[in-house]
């Protein structure tokens, strides 16, 4: 007997007919004899909707209240859900994230996981009942409902896998595991046996949406074995997401790229003419990271008259925010000349271990780049990771002719 998470997203119970799929999929582990926790995410489309109606009333709508709204969508697919495992005869019970007792701070619309407290789950789940737990929300110290924050519902499977020692994590989504590369722009694009977890972080950070990053980050921390699978295919074994130590015996010969990245959701921003002296990233960075904004990557040039030219990515829903912050309080006092944003580009990285060993791969990302006449206007790289910042026109582009230069095709 196992005791095991499973996690279904908003396609996975976008409608009745999908939530009684979950169901009988749950009952079959039941059946075998496993413990069951299934976390749900609200039906597909629920959390636009909800967030369009809160921008009805107010456009830029409180966070506390926000999060009280956004909560009810997956209330609404915890008991359905439990519902429909009632009806196959199975023992179900439902729980919000304020009733597990998930807490976590008060970032209103991207709080953080605390603690989870595990005690009323350990005692239904050995009194044969199935867990149906609401993803993507919890509860602060003085008992405000938070919300996780887009995808917080893997975050919430992979914790809970954590917290109750679960022996493997299942991610149920609508792709059957992890690919090369998304199957919509490069159709030659294949499925994962296995990958690292160093290299799903990397894919999840450079844009691939099959996991959640933080849900990536919380599974490596904790070493929680992690599968992703598909919900509407009964066969196949998904991507198991492995320690490297696990899999390093396996194969002689790993491929040196394992998959490649995008990214259309970052902004580009340029404060030209800044005094070259110490403490200039910190007087352009420090009042970005106060407001909670998630700068990616940081080029800084040095020109010849003693300035310098600063260049930063941020998320494109962000540009603006962060473009008034700099003009407002710190353009005047840094004495930048200019400060320009542009939302026009997109971030194209190529992961894999095998770069740890081989020499070469940014050579060739570059020259493969430059034979389509593709120009680089930022490059960061990693161990196992080179992403460069590139126009959004060529995004699609890029990705087909990396994937077939680093031979990533289906065979």
């Amino acid at each position: 007997m196992a005791l095991i998470v499973q996690k279904y997203g908003g396609t996975s119970v976008a409608n009745p007919d999908r939530i009684r799929n979950v169901a009988r999929r749950v009952a079959r582990y039941k059946a075998m004899g496993h413990q069951v926790v299934v976390v749900v995410s609200a039906m597909s489309g629920e959390t636009n909707r909800l967030i369009a109606l809160a921008k009805e009333i107010m456009p830029d709508p409180h966070p506390r209240e926000l999060d009280v709204m956004l909560s009810t969508g997956e209330q609404v697919t915890i008991a359905m859900t439990s519902l429909a495992l009632m009806e196959l005869g199975i023992k179900a019970k439902s729980y919000t994230g304020s009733q597990v007792k998930i807490l976590t701070d008060d970032a209103f619309n991207k709080a953080r996981i605390l603690d989870i407290e595990q005690h009323n789950l350990k005692r239904d789940l050995d009194d044969g009942y199935v867990c149906v737990v609401a993803g993507f929300q919890g509860v602060d110290a003085n008992g405000n409902i938070t919300t996780l924050g887009r995808g917080g519902s893997d975050t919430t499977g992979v914790a809970l896998a954590a917290a109750l020692d679960a022996d493997e994590c299942q991610i149920y989504t609508d792709v059957d595991g992890v690919y090369t590369t998304d199957p919509r722009v490069v159709p030659e694009a294949r499925r994962l046996d296995k990958i690292t977890f160093e290299e799903m972080l990397e894919l999840a950070s450079q844009g691939s949406k099959v996991l959640q990053i933080r849900s990536v980050e919380f599974a490596g921390k904790y070493k929680v074995k992690l599968r992703v699978l598909s919900s509407f295919d009964d066969e196949g074994d998904g991507t198991l997401i492995t320690f490297e130590d696990d899999s390093k015996d396996t194969s002689m010969e790993e491929p040196i790229i394992s998959g490649i990245a995008f990214n259309r959701d970052e902004a580009k921003i340029t404060v030209l003419g800044v005094p070259d002296k110490p403490g200039i990233a910190y007087q352009i960075l420090g009042p970005v990271a106060d407001a909670n904004i998630d700068v990616d990557m940081i080029i800084q040039n040095v020109g010849a008259d003693g300035t310098t030219d600063f260049t930063f990515t941020v998320h494109k829903n962000e540009m603006n925010k962060a473009l008034s912050i700099l003009r407002d309080k710190v353009q005047g006092h840094i004495q930048a000349r200019e400060i320009n944003g542009d939302d026009k580009i997109a971030k194209v990285s190529v992961v894999g271990v095998g770069m740890r060993s081989h020499v070469g791969i940014a050579s060739q990302m570059f020259r493969t780049l430059a034979e389509e006449g593709i120009n680089i206007q930022m490059i960061s790289t990693s161990e196992i990771k080179i992403a460069v910042v590139i126009d959004e026109k060529y995004m699609e582009l890029a990705v087909r002719v990396l994937h077939k230069a680093f031979e990533l095709e289906a065979e």
